[in-house]
This record gives structure tokens, sequence and C-alpha cells, in this order.
């Protein structure tokens, strides 16, 4: 089947808030300019270098930000103006202006066809609700998946979970699906339990809670193999707020540093045990790979495809070549691997800047042929849409954002008017609340 990567574009609003919890170089960054067209079109460069390998390549839109219609749901009334200057006294306005949307591993969890008891492509929508910054997106983004996955007859989009503790979904961040001729397994990262008792992070709250991973696989019905796995906590504690930031797997091949789960050792050897001799391991130490470079220059959060010739490439961020224990990890599995061929630099310095590299802003969605012909196809991207996706952000971006730019009426203006624009490229009619209630 084919792989068909969902990138999330950069919206209108991408700026430098902080609000990750335990997302080290969001927080590092915080209060910074932000340069939201240099974002979007770094993103959209990225996409190009994944379609230039033949790796089908589609897009998911960004939300509706600042947030308007979720600050007057919370009591703030009045103008538009009036509205963002209340909720900025507040300390609020930061929050509902939130651009973490771009990153597309959160935006649901996708379990394909052929892993399903009922022969349908199954996607949770995630409720990120360890974050409240975060937690406002499901809602359009369950719109968004609906009407991209539109046919009932071959996909099945959920609602998100319900929020609370017991239930804290992340999406595809922390999920891993490996295949080998033998087969098939979801591998589920979680960072705490509200049944077991568990050893915890000491400084960063662990955000995927068990009880949603075993839900998620619940819902969608997974009939292959599936292994829930405890993050690290130390990882944790140094800055893997999600699985994905220390590990990355595709197909018959995994990358995984020691700080990305517990006893890593007792999970490779039951990887292999249920996947057999197929499955290439590489494993970093703490001593090849020092976590705080891992998690400084995320070569874990690399993108692992398989590209139009069959062959499997490392698309990785430009801030992973620049810090030799990151290169030399990745150029070791290059040259040990019977799988992987090369390394492509990407450069996305915005997204990380914010904490999210090159696998944070894609879904992967495994589909085939007839699947994929159901989809709309504006969504779908060629470098012709490429070229338009590019004019369209020079229409409607600014080169510069402050978190004091929030404030601006002007700029939740700007924002409506580039994704009602959107919506109709992309063929996907009214998903935004603006749209539907006006």
């Amino acid at each position: 089947m084919p792989e068909l990567n969902f990138d999330g574009l950069v919206g209108p609003t991408h700026n430098f808030a902080g609000l990750g919890q335990g997302n080290l170089a969001a927080q590092r960054h915080a209060g910074n300019v932000g340069n939201p067209r240099s974002a979007a079109l770094e993103g959209l460069a990225k996409m190009r270098i994944l379609l230039g390998l033949g790796v089908p390549q589609a897009v998911l839109p960004p939300q509706a930000r600042p947030d308007l219609i979720a600050l007057r749901r919370v009591g703030f009334s009045g103008s538009d103006g009036a509205v963002l200057q209340a909720a900025r006294s507040a300390g609020l306005l930061n929050a509902f202006s939130s651009a973490s949307s771009m990153w597309t591993a959160n935006a649901a969890t996708v379990v394909p066809a052929a892993d399903s008891h009922d022969g349908k492509l199954h996607l949770v929508p995630a409720n990120l609700s360890a974050q409240s910054h975060r937690s406002l997106e499901a809602p359009t983004t369950t719109r968004a998946l609906r009407a991209i996955f539109n046919d009932a007859a071959r996909f099945v989009v959920h609602d998100p979970l319900p929020c609370g503790p017991y239930f804290s979904d992340e999406g595809a961040a922390n999920h891993t699906r490996l295949v080998t001729s033998q087969r098939t397994l979801h591998l589920f990262g979680w960072g705490r339990s509200e049944v077991l008792e568990v050893e915890q992070p000491h400084v960063h709250r662990a955000r995927q809670c068990r009880e949603a991973s075993e839900a998620v696989a619940r819902l969608c019905g997974i009939r292959t193999d599936v292994l829930f796995r405890q993050q690290s906590p130390a990882g944790i504690d140094a800055g893997s707020f999600h699985s994905d930031v220390l590990c990355v797997g595709h197909r018959q091949v995994l990358l995984c540093h020691e700080l990305a789960f517990v006893e890593p050792d007792a999970l490779f050897q039951e990887l292999r045990r249920r996947l057999g001799d197929e499955l290439e391991i590489h494993a970093a130490s703490n001593r090849e790979l020092p976590v705080g470079d891992a998690v400084a220059s995320y070569p874990f959060n690399s993108q692992l495809v398989t590209t139009a010739a069959g062959t499997m490439v490392i698309v990785a961020p430009s801030e992973a070549r620049d810090v030799p224990s990151a290169r030399g990890f990745l150029e070791r599995v290059v040259a040990e691997s019977s799988h992987v061929g090369a390394i492509h630099w990407a450069s996305v310095n915005e997204s990380m800047r914010n904490g999210g590299g090159p696998a944070c802003l894609r879904l992967r969605v495994e589909l085939t042929g007839d699947d994929m012909a159901a989809l709309p196809p504006g969504v779908l991207m060629t470098e012709a849409k490429l070229d338009t996706l590019e004019q369209w952000v020079h229409r409607h971006y600014r080169p510069e954002l402050s978190l004091a730019d929030l404030a601006d009426p002007a700029l939740w203006r700007e924002c409506c008017a580039a994704l009602d624009e959107l919506t109709g490229l992309l063929g996907l009619g009214s998903i935004y609340e603006f749209q539907i209630v006006s």
C-alpha cells in the first residue's frame, strides 16, 4: 500500500509563545519574533523534497487563530478588538492564538484498512487534552478529516476521546507501525497511567495516557499485534514529550534512542520475537548520542520513507546535520542498514525553534490505490499545487509576527480571508466555525 504523508500547513499566526510544557525548544525561544511566511514556505519546501522522491503528499489546513469564537465562549464580549485586548489582559490570548496544529503528527492516530477487523481505514482525532492551547484543535481537526475521508464505505473518522486524565491522547506522535513479511505490529508509546502504578518523570508531566492508547486501539479494531510501551521518564524529563522525539519506525526499520522507552533491551527482544529477523533495529546509546544532542537536533524526528524506487531514505532536519553526534548516528544507520540508502536534509528552522521536526509536520496514512482515488483531489499535492500554495502564502502571511501582534483584529481578519480562500483551493467546503456560523 502507498503511504500518503499529510503535512500540516503552518498557520498565519505562527509565533513563539513557549506554550509547550516539556518542550525545551519552545520554552527556549519563547517571546521571539516569528516569521509565519518563512515557516509556511519551509514546510512546503519539505513537501517538495518528499514529492521529488516519489512519496505521495497531501495537506491538512491550519486552524483559525486567534480563536475569537472560543474566546467569546469563555465570556469575552464586545467588538473583535475588545475581545482580543481583554483576552490579552487576562493572559489568555497566546493560548487561543497558537499555530501548533502545524504538527500534524498530533492530529490523529491512523490504522490502515489492512489492519482493522472491518476492513476500513480508521482515524481517531487526538483530543490533546494535556494542554489547553492544543485541546482547542480537536473540533476543527475532526471536521477537516471528515471532509477529506468522507467515504463511509472506506473510512471511519471517530470522535476524539473524552477529555480528562484517563484519556489524554496526543495522536500519532506516540504511535509506530512496523511491518515484516511475518506480521504487522502497532507500537503505542505512553507516558503515564491512571490505573497502573508506574514511575513518573520528575521535571515534566507525561502527556500520553496508557488508557487513551488502549482506547484508540479498541476503537480502531486492530486485528494485528499491538504493544503498549511506557516512555522512559528520564527521556521525558530530557525533553522527549512525545515518543517520536527519540524514536521513528517505518515498515521493517526502527531507529530508537535508549531513553525512548523503559527497559529498551527487553522491548527490542520482544519486537524481534514478534516480527522476526527481518526487523532492523538501530539503537543509539546515550554514550553514542547524548540525549541532550538528540532533543536539540531531532535526528529521530526525521521522516523515514520509501521512495518511488523502493528504497528507504531519511529526511532529517538540518540541525541534525550540524550536530556531530546526531549526524554520526544517522550516517551509521545508512552504512549498516540493508534498507536505508541515503539522508536528505530539510530546513524547517521555524518549526524546530518551536520544538517540531520533519516528522512532527506529517501524518502517515497507508491507503490502497482505490482509497487514494476516493479523497478530494484538492488535498493531493503536485508540483503545480505546491506552486499555488506558495503563492497563497505570499499573498496572506506576514513576514514578522510578535506576540503583541496577536491582539490586532486585522490579523484575525487576515487569517479568516486566507483560510476561506484555502478551503476553496483544497475543495473542502466549510470546515471552520467562522464559515459555518457566519
